[in-house]
């Protein structure tokens, strides 16, 4: 974090599905290495300490599929592995969903910042297993919001969620949405997340998945209005079927005065 003019502080922030450390390099990857999903087998530490080396550049971080301590992830909250590696005093994390009772997935947070609170909300769905992270970095109205969201597969879960998060981060001046949004940011769905928030559409598209040949923007960082963004870029999260999304963004003073 650095300052910038006019009273406003640089932020590098980063959006990464990590896929809890195992290596997809193909599609067929999905059939021959589906047991590094559910057993603690491949290079997941390796993994973990590139991605931790990618995150440390950066001071905030939102995370999806972090395995809270599971069999797969060798009951390695990889969350809080990631923070210690990756120079982060703060981290939470919000777990929630168990795959057969060997492996688990979370939302994560890492921050170089304090955040003031912390709150954790399910999402509606037609199935369960979803949720938003929030955290909160500056006090009052205009104090800074960052959301960590990772939505559904289906266009109907997803309008319900983008619902409940636009109630969420309505009318607020300061506000990030970043995650796996499993969809792109002109589809219909995310029309009232743009309507009711003063979160803007991204200006550009940026693929992120596949990793090996993106294709398909569905990695987001969305900023109000009140925030001003540069490009944001795509990065390998070490073998994830996801790239990692790197913004920086520029903060008022007023969004992070405690």
């Amino acid at each position: 974090m650095s300052k910038s003019s006019n009273d406003r502080q640089r932020l590098r922030l980063l959006s990464a599905n990590i896929q809890a450390g195992s290596s997809t390099r193909r599609y067929s990857d999905y059939a021959t290495r589906s047991w590094s999903h559910v057993l603690p087998a491949g290079n997941k530490r390796g993994a973990l300490d590139t991605i931790a080396r990618l995150a440390g550049e950066h001071d905030i971080v939102g995370l999806n599929e972090s395995d809270p301590g599971s069999l797969r992830s060798g009951f390695t909250n990889q969350t809080h592995y990631l923070a210690q590696r990756g120079g982060f005093d703060y981290w939470s994390h919000q777990p929630n969903r168990r795959v057969g009772g060997v492996a688990s997935s979370a939302n994560g947070l890492l921050s170089k910042l304090e955040p003031l609170e912390v709150t954790d909300h399910p999402l509606p769905g037609r199935i369960g297993g979803r949720g938003v992270l929030l955290a909160r970095f500056g006090d009052g109205d205009t104090g800074l919001l960052v959301a960590v969201a990772h939505l559904s597969l289906g266009s109907q879960s997803r309008a319900s969620q983008l619902a409940f998060i636009a109630e969420l981060l309505h009318a607020h001046p300061h506000a990030v949405l970043m995650g796996d949004f499993n969809c792109a940011a002109d589809r219909p769905e995310m029309q009232r997340l743009f309507r009711e928030t003063r979160l803007q559409p991204p200006a550009c598209e940026v693929p992120t998945f596949p990793s090996w040949r993106p294709q398909r923007a569905i990695d987001h960082i969305l900023a109000s209005d009140g925030l001003v963004c540069a490009e944001a870029i795509a990065l390998p999260a070490a073998l994830s079927d996801h790239l990692a999304l790197s913004m920086e963004l520029h903060i008022p003073g007023e969004a992070l005065r405690r």
